[in-house]
């Protein structure tokens, strides 16, 4: 005879049990949100640095030394 389970939250409330795991959901929502605006952001990333300088070259003759 198997040896009997403890009694879990999932399977004695289902309701509840989805009500909790929602509003986890949301908390772990709102907070990666606020902390991903309260983050500082660059200025002036590498990539626009670079794409800038290859547009600044485009158009200019290269120096035969």
């Amino acid at each position: 005879m198997p040896a009997p389970t403890a009694p879990s939250f999932h399977h004695a409330d289902k309701q509840t049990y989805r009500r909790v795991a929602v509003v986890g959901a949301l908390f772990c929502a709102a907070f990666v949100m606020i902390s991903l605006s309260l983050r500082p952001h660059p200025v002036e990333t590498r990539v626009l640095v670079k794409a800038d300088r290859l547009v600044r070259i485009a158009g200019q003759a290269t120096p035969a030394n």
